[in-house]
């Protein structure tokens, strides 16, 4: 699933300081099971809001809604309506959700509130991990389901690196290696020749990103 994370209170009152009304637009997909921008995140993003535009004397007037999915077209069109009224949209979809609202309704302004991080899984309760780093050319059928790409800080494809010791990553002591990883589930799987064809460089023209990353929803853990 994407993950995403919400920006700061700050940053997206400073986007929408120029508007008086907007619409506030969730998505009902992965953004609600990572907490971010559900139907209760929209609720709450527009009270703080609210208070905050309210204690600068400059009151706005917030349009809600929470499309089952806001990176599909036929979601948002029910919509129309309401954003035909409004001066902006504000949106807590991931980065594709706020695109498809650009492209669909070019001649309204539709601002991110949250930042796209990652595509992970849930290692525990409001914990999220990235696992996969969309890099266009998946090597999973020959590492054994393991991603280097999303999982080594520095992305290699033949092996670990040097820092690596006791099967832990020197970048981070929390982080296994996932190289040593790899090479014990490819010898679980009696796959370990594997190991001898030599990968040649990535072609990073299919994707740009930088190491494994980590949200937790410090409210949802309480």
């Amino acid at each position: 699933m994407i993950v995403a994370d919400r920006k700061p209170l700050e940053e997206i009152l400073n986007s929408i300081k120029d508007y008086k009304k907007i619409m506030l637009m969730g998505c009902g997909g992965c953004v609600t099971v990572c907490f971010s921008g559900g139907a209760k995140a929209v609720e709450l993003l527009a009270s703080q809001i609210t208070m905050a535009r309210k204690k600068d004397d400059s009151e706005i007037e917030i349009v809600q809604c929470t499309p089952e999915r806001q990176c599909e077209y036929e979601f948002n069109d029910a919509f129309k309506d309401d954003l035909a009224s409004v001066d902006a949209v504000l949106s807590t979809a991931c980065g594709v959700g706020v695109q498809a609202m650009a492209v669909q309704f070019p001649k309204l302004i539709t601002l991110p509130a949250l930042n796209t991080k990652f595509m992970g899984y849930p290692v525990e309760h409001a914990v999220w991990e990235e696992k996969c780093a969309g890099c266009g050319d998946c090597v999973l059928g020959w590492t054994g389901g393991l991603c280097p790409i999303a999982r080594c800080a520095k992305k290699l494809l033949n092996g670990p690196c040097g820092g690596s010791s006791n099967g832990v990553c020197e970048v981070d002591k929390d982080t296994e290696c996932v190289w040593q990883l790899i090479y014990d589930r490819l010898k679980d799987l009696d796959k370990l020749e594997n190991l001898t064809q030599v990968r040649e460089p990535k072609d990073w023209r299919t994707s740009t990103n930088a190491g494994q990353r980590k949200i937790k929803f410090e409210e949802a853990m309480l």
